[in-house]
């Protein structure tokens, strides 16, 4: 990764908002391997967040959204870019961040590329390696990297553990950022006490900008992490970018999960047989309806159940069957329903 980022790596910070915020951002490079490393490297920067927008390694002009990347009549999607062909230099030159990559440095050199250039001076492929934007990154930089990576370089230190101080600093800063999310989308959970296992399951509550935005007061990045800046107006850009409307889905289905998961359980803990017995036979067989769509949800959509449940349910089912008159177990038998 280090490789990748040895070019440009007195930006690493402000790439790494760019790519959180799922910025459109091409990736210049003298050939295929170098695009494709550094385009992956990118990508996986905001581990363990997951990258949800689109990404192209090596992308040619025979690529099918050619025509769509290039055009100027709207603003570039949400999608890293990795090129070698100078006919891009031209082409992509409206897009608002553009890293060049010279060929990768020997160990020892140390990059000449600290300030941020404007993207008009991005005219050839032959332009200088560096990040050519006008974006102003949220957060101030973070000299201690950009120290420890330079000595690296100035004392040879293997490309390897160059790579792993690396991967532990955009690891770190990830983390900082998402645990205040992850914290606060987990009080969006139900409490237990509120599942009944004769009513559906809750809903989460809905996620609110402005009562995240409230906790972060208290309950922010500055736990875990030094950096200053302007913190809120990051979570503030995250928030609409497709990186949140990805790891938000994936949240709220394991919660929405989680949730089924403990309604079954709830049902299990229910003396079933008991409840049928009180209830008319219409409302009973409704019930094992229900019950057997529970079994089944369990399986399709891989709830986090533990299979003793899973067999107790089983079991609760054919003591109720087995309770009604022989006509209408001969039904739900035979039907499987």
């Amino acid at each position: 990764i280090f490789r990748c980022f040895c070019p440009v790596f007195f930006h690493i910070q402000m790439l790494w908002e760019l790519v959180l915020l799922g910025e459109p951002l091409v990736v210049m490079a003298p050939s295929p391997s170098e695009s494709s490393e550094t385009v992956l490297a990118l990508v996986s920067c905001i581990s363990p967040l997951k990258y949800c927008s689109d990404f192209r390694p090596y992308f040619t002009i025979h690529d099918s959204e050619f025509k769509e990347y290039t055009t100027r009549t709207q603003a570039p999607p949400s999608v890293i870019l990795g090129v070698t062909n100078p006919f891009f230099a031209k082409t992509l030159q409206h897009w608002p961040h553009i890293i060049r990559i010279g060929d990768i440095k020997l160990p020892g050199e140390v990059p000449k590329q600290v300030k941020v250039k404007k993207l008009k001076n991005l005219k050839t492929l032959d332009s200088k390696p560096g990040v050519y934007t006008s974006y102003k990154p949220y957060l101030n930089k973070d000299e201690e990297i950009v120290k420890q990576l330079q000595k690296g370089i100035q004392k040879k230190r293997p490309m390897e553990a160059q790579s792993v101080i690396l991967r532990r600093y955009f690891l770190e800063l990830t983390e900082s950022f998402i645990i205040p999310l992850e914290r606060y989308v987990a009080s969006l959970m139900p409490l237990q006490k509120c599942i009944s296992p004769w009513k559906s399951p809750p809903q989460l509550r809905q996620f609110s900008q402005d009562d995240f935005m409230k906790t972060l007061e208290k309950a922010g990045p500055q736990l875990t992490s030094g950096l200053k800046g302007d913190w809120i107006g990051l979570y503030r850009h995250f928030l609409k970018s497709p990186n949140f409307d990805g790891w938000f889905r994936s949240r709220q289905k394991e919660m929405t999960q989680k949730l089924e998961a403990l309604h079954l359980e709830a049902l299990c803990n229910e003396n079933l047989v008991f409840w049928s017995q009180k209830h008319t036979e219409v409302e009973t067989v409704d019930l094992v309806l229900k019950l057997k769509n529970k079994l089944l949800q369990a399986d399709r959509e891989h709830l986090p159940v533990k299979t003793d449940t899973l067999k107790k349910l089983e079991t609760h089912i054919s003591d109720i069957i087995r309770a009604l008159p022989d006509d209408l177990q001969d039904i739900l038998l035979k039907t499987g329903t």
